[in-house]
């Protein structure tokens, strides 16, 4: 299972060490601490908005998950700083990844 080709099909799933278990961000084959292979982590992961830009009516999230790692999102509503949200959809667009959430 490859990040990309899951990212591709919509799914987002997150590496995660299958010794150590820790969280491998930005996505990579093998872990950074102990350098055994990753597995990819499914679920209806949540996180939280620490902060946000508006730009042409459209808002831009950077959300931080599992105290883990962040990334950048959009939303349709406007934000709250600390507000709980999920990723709703995601995928690869022009090669650069893009993930909405609500």
């Amino acid at each position: 299972m490859n990040f990309e080709e899951e990212l591709t099909k919509g799914n987002f799933a997150i590496p995660e060490c299958v010794s150590c278990k820790k969280i491998i961000w930005p996505p990579a084959e093998f872990c950074n601490v102990c350098y055994n292979e990753t597995c990819l982590k499914t679920g209806q992961f949540t996180g939280k908005i620490i902060e946000y830009s508006k730009q042409n009516e459209e808002y831009f999230c950077m959300v931080e998950f599992l105290d883990s790692f962040r990334l950048m999102a959009k939303i349709n509503d406007k934000p709250q700083i600390g507000q709980i949200v999920k990723i709703t959809k995601c995928g690869i667009l022009n090669g650069n990844y893009f993930f909405q959430i609500i």
